[in-house]
């Protein structure tokens, strides 16, 4: 078993309380049970699968809380149909904690053949994006209309110099 002690890390940081929890949580989770994938569809959603053979729809249960995307999985206890040789498919209860980046939220759920999709996308509010800010000062058809009234100056000034030195 590897443990890391990251108390000398956090002795000197203020305000890694969060960091520190999720670092501890995640060296103590079981990570084999069920297995899953997280894979990037697009610049910004994600899909998880997960395989959960032998759970229906009613027997899982998804919440999204704090930055936390929880998955529990509950058999419903039924009467054995016949007696049972050997069990190969698991049918425990699970939980498995995600922690989710800050803007991603859940877009929905999806169980078919034993994989259950949770489909997951990030949503950055309007006043986090990047915006482009304007420059004051003059538009370019002021601009340009302010050249063409110096270049009319220019040659009324220029010819009027001449006009005087000829007379």
């Amino acid at each position: 078993m590897n443990a890391i002690d990251f108390a000398p890390l956090f002795r000197t940081a203020i305000g890694f309380d969060r960091l520190a929890r999720q670092m501890d949580a995640a060296a103590s989770v079981d990570a084999s049970y069920p297995p899953y994938n997280i894979e990037r569809t697009g610049e910004d959603s994600y899909r998880l699968t997960m395989a959960v053979a032998g759970f229906g729809p009613d027997d899982i249960e998804l919440i999204a809380k704090d930055n936390t995307l929880v998955i529990a999985g509950r058999v419903a206890n039924e009467a054995p149909k016949a007696e049972l040789l050997y069990r190969g498919i698991a049918g425990r209860a699970f939980e498995r904690r995600f922690v989710l980046a800050d803007h991603i939220v859940v877009e929905g759920a999806d169980l078919q053949n034993g994989l259950l999709h949770v489909g997951l996308k990030r949503v950055v509010p309007e006043a986090l994006k990047p915006r482009r800010i304007a420059i004051a000062g003059q538009s370019a058809d002021v601009q340009s209309a302010n050249v063409q009234t110096a270049a009319t100056t220019t040659l009324a000034n220029d010819a009027a110099a001449t006009a005087a030195r000829a007379a």
